[in-house]
């Protein structure tokens, strides 16, 4: 009898919702930014999660971490509740869930050396015992993200933003992780960095066994380093497979016009999926049945009023849309959704303005000569 492999982390129907200010006369606005995701992430993988800003996947990412309470539902890690866990437990799980924030301007203590930032977990956790241990043991990190040595006496603010977000990297590689948690990790970098620095994670999961979860906004960033993609939309997961699956075969329509989305390499090279049009909905004012309708070009009565629920569609994909498989029949008739109201607003105010600057710059007739 075969057994079936455990995940190394777990989400079971989570969710976090985030509570405004309130007044005498006005209730507090209710943000749900996550709601009911389950997911499992297993060794050895790499699990991205990928969304428009507002979707979710930060707060998702660190909901799984522990970095916040969740307003309801359970994350398992190794099998384990962490609801159950001790201040102790928490503390060595720290060991073997760390994260690489996304602003490497903002993660690092400017007030500390490199030597201090990387080595405090060394310290915290007693991984080595010794200043001149953990000296040797930050130099070794430092050389592994491919820093010199000698740069751990300097300060956060003698380094490029990509040779910071290294730093990042090397401080939480110091307690010898399971899990790494990239929350947008390139984001905040030049696009002549990024590429390095995503070479730098692919090549780190290699030698240390890593399992990684990536959250990213664009497609293009994690399409060569992951096994998996969630894609994520107002707090939900609307579409989890394969990455080769999601960008041969996307079955959602968010899915589809986010590939749409990305800058195309060919010029004139006509696209096969509609254009993301519209603006995202108000997260404290969620749109009743499925949250994407308003921005779908496919949007029937049913998926205004009844939720889809996320259903597994093949091996190892599952996708949350009323309409997946019969546009799947039938992928030749893309529709393109109509303009939405504050665009629309938008670009009437833009010729109104354009108009005005025309009538100014165009010179007036005058009649009759100076005197």
């Amino acid at each position: 009898m075969s057994l079936t492999p455990r995940p190394i982390l777990e989400a079971a129907a989570l969710s976090k919702v985030f509570k405004g200010p309130s007044s005498l006369f006005s209730k507090p606005k209710i943000v749900q930014a996550v709601d009911r995701v389950s997911l499992r992430v297993w060794h050895g993988e790499t699990l991205a999660i990928v969304g428009e800003s507002g979707s979710g996947k930060s707060t998702l990412g660190r909901l799984l971490l522990q970095l916040l309470s969740a307003s309801d539902g359970d994350v398992f890690y190794e099998g384990e509740n962490l609801k159950q866990f001790s201040a102790e437990q928490m503390k060595k799980l720290r060991r073997d869930l760390q994260i690489i924030f996304q602003d490497p301007f903002a993660s690092l203590n400017p007030r500390m050396t490199v030597e201090e930032i990387v080595g405090e977990p060394l310290w915290l956790h007693n991984i080595v015992s010794g200043k001149a241990d953990r000296q040797e043991k930050v130099r070794e990190l430092l050389t592994t993200v491919g820093l010199p040595a000698a740069f751990s006496n300097r300060y956060p603010h003698e380094f490029s933003g990509g040779q910071r977000q290294r730093i990042g990297i090397a401080r939480a590689l110091a307690s010898s992780p399971k899990l790494l948690l990239g929350d947008e990790p390139v984001s905040a970098l030049d696009v002549s960095v990024q590429a390095q620095v995503v070479n730098l994670l692919e090549s780190l999961k290699q030698q240390f066994g890593l399992t990684m979860i990536v959250v990213a906004h664009g497609l293009a960033v994690i399409r060569h380093m992951s096994d998996r993609v969630a894609v994520m939309y107002l707090g939900q997961i609307v579409e989890l497979a394969r990455t080769d699956d999601i960008f041969d075969q996307p079955l959602h329509p968010y899915t589809q016009a986010l590939i749409a989305s990305a800058p195309l390499l060919t010029p004139g090279v006509k696209r096969p999926v509609p254009l993301l049009q519209g603006d995202m909905p108000n997260p404290a004012n969620m749109p009743t049945g499925c949250r994407f309708h308003t921005r779908c070009a496919y949007a029937t009565d049913e998926c205004r009023l009844v939720e889809p629920p996320l259903e597994t569609v093949s091996d190892n994909r599952m996708v949350a849309c009323h309409r997946w498989s019969e546009l799947q029949r039938d992928r030749t008739s893309v529709l393109v959704p109509p303009p939405s109201a504050a665009f629309t607003l938008r670009r009437a105010l833009f010729e109104q303005a354009s108009q005005s600057r025309l009538s100014l710059s165009t010179p007036t007739s005058t009649q009759g000569t100076r005197p």
